[in-house]
């Protein structure tokens, strides 16, 4: 399917003047997504970080060659790590004179029954994709509360809502990022952060057809309104919307990105 971007936002930056901070952003996914339409969206800097050094310095080269204008760095980032998270924060923060808006992408997924389930993969999954989401957004708002302003978008799904077996480990997680955004959103208020969510449900990508069954991608995508999986960029769009200021009334929102809450 191919992109394209409405005429209403068409020649107007969403993100003009202002610098980003990305997290798990290698690769083909959603976060390497997100990282190219902020600086397509006139994205002054954007800083991405991964664990993975080879993939992290290949995104970062790519990015830069979108754009002249905008200033592109990385650093590798393991988010169970707090000392790592601190580093990537301390970077963001010099490299581009404050950080505007984190998004928060980093997560882990898995499929085994809860049963067949050990205690190192729960908490894995949870210490990724939920823990870090905490870390990321509690060192971020010790920057951007003090300046007054700041915005942080979280990567949720709609298994934070749907049940769906083998997944009991991340739709906990997931639940919890949900749950993580309206109450630090509530929080954030009274110094002018604001903190939404995105819940896609089903975004394709390389690395998910690696992972997963051709029948389980083919059965998830066929339950969509669309009858098909969204593009990874579909997801993002709706990050820049929540990241810029057209959003500026909204926190503590999850926004779907697929028609399903249940």
């Amino acid at each position: 399917m191919s992109r394209t971007i409405p005429a209403y936002v068409d020649g107007h930056n969403l993100l003009a003047g202002k610098s980003v901070l990305i997290t798990a952003a290698a690769g083909a996914g959603i976060g390497f997504s997100a990282a190219t339409r902020a600086v397509e969206e006139g994205a002054r800097a954007v800083v991405i970080s991964d664990v993975h050094e080879g993939r992290l310095m290949q995104a970062k080269d790519t990015l830069a060659a979108i754009s002249d204008e905008c200033s592109v760095g990385a650093h590798l980032c393991d988010v169970t790590d707090e000392t790592q998270v601190q580093a990537l924060i301390a970077y963001a923060e010099s490299l581009m004179s404050g950080v505007d808006v984190l998004i928060n992408n980093a997560g882990l997924g898995g499929s085994c029954r809860l049963v067949d389930m050990s205690d190192e993969e729960w908490s894995r999954v949870l210490d990724i994709t939920l823990t870090g989401t905490m870390r990321m957004t509690r060192a971020m708002l010790r920057e951007m509360q003090p300046r007054g302003q700041g915005v942080i978008v979280n990567n949720a799904s709609v298994l934070g809502w749907r049940a769906q077996e083998e997944q009991c480990h991340y739709a906990a997680a997931k639940a919890g990022v949900m749950a993580l955004t309206r109450c630090s959103a509530m929080e954030a208020a009274q110094s002018g952060v604001r903190i939404n969510a995105v819940s896609p449900s089903i975004a394709m990508h390389d690395f998910l057809r690696k992972t997963s069954s051709p029948e389980l991608l083919e059965r998830l995508a066929s339950r969509e309104a669309f009858g098909r999986a969204a593009e990874v960029w579909e997801v993002a769009n709706v990050m820049m919307f929540l990241a810029s200021d057209y959003s500026s009334y909204m926190t503590g929102e999850v926004v779907s990105v697929s028609s399903q809450h249940a």
